[in-house]
């Protein structure tokens, strides 16, 4: 094995990015009973393997004779590479596109020991099976073709790049606003269950009417029953009629929630006998009424298009988690339940 040019490492890059993408998708569809195109871009390509296999190789070169060493050199690059790129990810993104926080011997769930094993029987496949035969086909490429086939792949793969992280971006935001809306829904509903305790409100049937999960509950059950009773459409526009329908109801459930909180909170500042010596908790009930006004307001103008892009990095990543936004990331997958 001789060392490469620029060029030719960057066609083995794309080689090796997709194969991963043939495994990857081939494997997690199997898993998952559906065809998944698996990875963060949206071409044929993962990244990681390309990286993964290009590290293996530059790190097993100066010891290619012995398969210990070959072994040894290609877990440590393969597992250094994998933490460091979970990690970039998740603290750029919010989400964890794999997690082995369930394995043994992990740490922080982006490596572990049994990943680790696999890649370093992987590097004595790569180096002594896999890559001799590229090695040979990489070296009939005319030199003239290399370079431009480098440059195009490199120019294509940029593009996605930038395209892919903007929705990732995209679904961290969506993730933000979510769980952002979910706090302040509670946190009004428990002020107006004060305001509604200082006018001697009923907190019990008040809780009731501000439950947004019994609310949910009660409409899926009520959807499920009609379900039943639809005829077979095509698979696509069913499941785009489900995230539609799931869509409206849970922003129906959040608005009627929210007015449920306005009119406990009206009740409660119309029952004030006097409103002059009780001027803070006046201003605290107008306050509350208009986020509660403001939210309603940005609910009612939301489209489902602003969540579709969303649900399609999630389909593509089936095991994707985030610690920080980890509510609504099940809030978004329950969508196409």
């Amino acid at each position: 094995m001789h060392v490469y040019t620029t060029s030719q490492w960057v066609l083995l890059f794309f080689f090796y990015s997709f194969c991963g993408w043939i495994w990857e998708c081939c494997y997690v569809s199997a898993t998952q009973r559906r065809w998944v195109n698996r990875g963060f871009l949206e071409g044929p390509v993962l990244p990681i393997y390309g990286f993964g296999a290009i590290m293996i190789l530059l790190a097993t070169i100066p010891v290619a004779e012995s398969m210990w060493l070959i072994y040894i050199c290609g877990t440590a690059a393969a597992t250094l590479l994998e933490y460091v790129t979970g990690a970039a990810m998740e603290r750029l993104f919010k989400v964890r596109y794999w997690d082995y926080s369930n394995q043994k011997f992990q740490i922080n769930g982006y490596i572990c020991l049994s990943s680790s094993i696999v890649w370093g029987f992987f590097s004595i496949l790569l180096v002594r099976v896999v890559h001799p035969p590229i090695d040979r086909l990489l070296n009939d490429v005319p030199g003239f073709l290399v370079e431009p086939l480098a440059l195009l792949l490199t120019a294509v793969f940029t593009v996605d790049t930038v395209r892919s992280a903007q929705a990732a971006l995209d679904l961290r935001d969506v993730l933000s606003k979510l769980e952002e809306e979910n706090e302040e829904l509670r946190r009004l509903a428990k002020r107006a269950e004060v305001a509604a305790a200082f006018a001697m409100d009923d907190l019990r049937r008040f809780r009731e009417r501000t439950e947004v999960e019994a609310l949910l509950l009660r409409q899926r059950i009520d959807e499920n029953i009609e379900e039943q009773r639809e005829a077979k459409a095509a698979r696509k526009l069913r499941r785009q009629e489900r995230i539609e329908s799931a869509l409206q109801r849970r922003t129906n459930a959040k608005l009627e929630a929210l007015e449920s909180i306005a009119e406990a909170l009206e009740a409660c500042r119309g029952r004030m006998d006097e409103p002059k010596s009780n001027n803070a908790l006046l201003a605290d009930l107008n306050e509350a009424l208009s986020r509660v006004r403001t939210r309603q307001a940005q609910l009612r103008t939301r489209t489902t298009a602003y969540y579709h892009r969303s649900l399609h990095i999630l389909r593509n990543n089936p095991t994707a988690v985030s610690r920080t936004f980890s509510k609504a990331l099940e809030t978004l997958r329950h969508l196409e339940d």
